[in-house]
This record gives structure tokens, C-alpha cells and sequence, in this order.
């Protein structure tokens, strides 16, 4: 593949806002360059220079408002592809919510940000139950969680063979420190379920923002391709969260470079066409 024609790519987790610092406190004193609003405009420009065809767009915010947020975004950006929205999942009139949002066929599937919450609140028969739901009206989950988090996470979807379930930022190994004991058992155990996928995400805010290399990333990498093959792993920028420790490009190079050695039709799994095929978008 000539380098003046990439394989194009789907990327399948960034997220926009509009900063509000009472809402917003995950943004840190340490995090001074997110405070601020990231929209579709200031994504863009980025896009075609990285031959990036289209995004999902994840939520960053807990509230309903937040898919409303996305939704609205989508329908007037062509380039999202596909929302992932948050939506209480222990609500009683979750199964009339989920139906309702039916109408919205940009909106693939949803996220809690589980890495917030101690293990055992994803075991909650509440909770069990309302992702159940997602998989009875067809939609994904997002597993956001920490390394310390997969036992817990292998006992929850051990309990939903139908739910397509994606881990986010391949559960946020400790890529600084290089401790990769707890979680490569963890995700190896995790990747064993055939429903279950995983993005190649957010390494670089898990590395040393102001020092990383590109080798500090090969570790995971090859791991997580080793466990999930190249049929259920995607690239995600992780915009603008990633721009604490590099540039969309920077993000997307890691990436060129790593499977530059792998089949085109391997590449083309894992730019894009796992991510489609994962979220039900037709491209």
C-alpha cells in the first residue's frame, strides 16, 4: 500500500464537549489543555490529513443530555458515524427508553464509565440486567474500566453471551510503570469471548505524557493482537483526551507504524472494517 494512498480509517472512540467546570471536575489542574470546548470544527481539520473517513463519538459526560448532545452533533456532521451514549441502565423505564431511542439509528450503543465505580458495581443484578436490554434491542457496550476491574468484568460478561461488548483504551494497562502482570491475565481471560472486542486507545495518556516512545506501546499492542486477533481489535484516537500526551496524528502514526508489517487486509480489519462491523455501520 503506497504511502500516498492509506488504508482509511474508522475511528472508533473520540469524544466532544463543552466545557463546564461544574460538571467537568475528571478534567484536572493537570489537564488545563482540556478545559475547553473540543467540537466537530476543531476535529475536522484533522481528519483529512490522517485519512480518517469517519468517528464514533463516545460519551465523556453521565447524563442523558449527553447523548441528546452527540445526537444532535451527528445529524449535523457527517462525518460521525455513530454515537455512544449514556442512559441509566438500572432505571425502571429503561426498556421505554431504549425503544424510544430506536428512532435514532446513529446511536449504536451506550457506556458507564465503570472505571469510576468499585468492581462489584458492575455485578449488580440491576445492572446485569439493563445490559441484558442493550442486547435485546441490538445495541453495544462500551467496558471502561481499570485493570484491577477484569475479574469483575469477565464474571459480567460471562453472564451475557449476547451483548457485543468492546473494552475501551484496552483497559488502561499501566504503560509508565510497564506493570502488565494483572492485566494482560485479565484481558487474556476477557479476549477468549468471541463477542467480546477490544480498542487500541488511549495508550498514550498511559504512558508518560511528556516522554513516551513508540516503544513503549509495542508491549500491548502485540499483546491484544495476539489475544483478539485481527478480526476484534479497532483503532480509536481517544481525541481530545489524547492531546494531554500527543496529536491526533502522533495517534494514528503509532498505529501505521505498528501494523505497517501486517496483510492490507489485516490493516483494513483493524482501521476500519471491525469497527463497522462491531457498531452495524454501513460504510
Amino acid at each position: 500500500m503506497s504511502d500516498l494512498q492509506p488504508i482509511p480509517i474508522l475511528d472508533s472512540h473520540q469524544h466532544f464537549w463543552r466545557f463546564e467546570p461544574e460538571r467537568d471536575q475528571w478534567i484536572t489542574d493537570e489537564m488545563i489543555a482540556l478545559r475547553k470546548d473540543f467540537l466537530p470544527e476543531d476535529l475536522q481539520e484533522n481528519l483529512f490529513s490522517t485519512n480518517v473517513m469517519g468517528t464514533i463519538a463516545v460519551q465523556a459526560d453521565q447524563s442523558e443530555l449527553e447523548t441528546e448532545f452527540l445526537l444532535h452533533l451527528a445529524a449535523n456532521n457527517p462525518f460521525i458515524r455513530g454515537v455512544v451514549g449514556w442512559v441509566d441502565l438500572m432505571h425502571p423505564a429503561l426498556p421505554l427508553q431504549l425503544k424510544q431511542y430506536k428512532a435514532f439509528p446513529i446511536l449504536k450503543g451506550f457506556r458507564h464509565i465503570l472505571q469510576s465505580e468499585p468492581p462489584e458495581f458492575m455485578l449488580q443484578a440491576s445492572f446485569v440486567k439493563g445490559l441484558q436490554l442493550l442486547a435485546d434491542f441490538g445495541y453495544t457496550y462500551d467496558l471502561l474500566i481499570y485493570p484491577h476491574q477484569l475479574n469483575a468484568a469477565l464474571q459480567l460478561i460471562q453472564q451475557l453471551p449476547s451483548l457485543r461488548v468492546v473494552v475501551d483504551h484496552l483497559a488502561k494497562p499501566d504503560i509508565k510503570s510497564k506493570m502488565f502482570t494483572e492485566w494482560e491475565e485479565g484481558i487474556s481471560k476477557l479476549a477468549t469471548y468471541d463477542h467480546v472486542y477490544c480498542k487500541l486507545s488511549g495508550m498514550v495518556t498511559e504512558a508518560d505524557w511528556n516522554n513516551w516512545k513508540y516503544e513503549d506501546f509495542v508491549p500491548v499492542m502485540n499483546a491484544v493482537v495476539k489475544k483478539f486477533g485481527t478480526s476484534r481489535t479497532m483503532l480509536g484516537s481517544d481525541w481530545p483526551v489524547c492531546l494531554l500526551a500527543a496529536s491526533y496524528q502522533d495517534c494514528i502514526q503509532i498505529a501505521r507504524r505498528f501494523f505497517s508489517n501486517y496483510t492490507v487486509e489485516e490493516q483494513e480489519g483493524i482501521f476500519y472494517k471491525n469497527a463497522a462491523r462491531f457498531y452495524g455501520i454501513q460504510l
